[in-house]
């Protein structure tokens, strides 16, 4: 399914505070549980923003996903020297802090109903269009999900956490501004 076609069909909104998704099933059971049962209280808490893609017709949630503030800093790294590498290129030495802002996705499923429709990835394009005052997105990826968002542009931070059940990737917004 292309993007224009996404567009015509289902419709992105943002979730009231303590809106709850009634019906929503991705495949992974702890990411079902979270969106089903425990999403609202992180925006409740204003721990998180979230976003629902709903079926313009009868108004059924096919995709959702989180978003929270994060930062790249010194800790995500190894020692001092992986960080200076990291930032090396990417920045001027005035502008060598020791974070950058990035945004975090936190949770992000795609229906069952629609899974291989490109809707995961389109969901990846709104949130990078979409981007706030930030340099980075970061996503603490599981690992089945690792190649799904190496895909759509992100990349490992390091490669202390490649055999773990979750792995830290980024997208460098600015590969997109130019």
């Amino acid at each position: 399914m292309d993007r224009q076609l996404i567009e015509t069909t289902y419709e992105m909104r943002k979730l009231d505070t303590s809106e709850k998704i009634e019906s929503f099933d991705c495949g992974d059971t702890d990411l079902n549980d979270f969106i089903l049962n425990e999403s609202f209280l992180y925006r409740e808490a204003l721990l998180a923003v979230s976003y629902v893609l709903e079926n313009k017709v009868n108004q059924r949630s096919v995709a959702y996903f989180s978003l929270a503030n994060d930062r790249i800093s010194l800790s995500d790294f190894e020692n001092k020297t992986e960080f200076n590498r990291f930032r090396k290129h990417r920045f001027v030495n005035e502008k060598r802090l020791k974070s950058y802002p990035a945004a975090k996705i936190c949770r992000l499923g795609v229906d069952l109903s629609v899974k291989g429709q490109s809707i995961g990835s389109f969901l990846c394009y709104f949130i990078i269009e979409n981007k706030t005052g930030c340099r980075f997105l970061t996503v603490d990826a599981y690992a089945a999900a690792v190649p799904f968002y190496m895909k759509n542009g992100f990349v490992p931070l390091n490669d202390e956490d490649v055999d773990s059940a979750t792995r830290l990737l980024y997208f460098d917004l600015n590969d997109i501004v130019k």
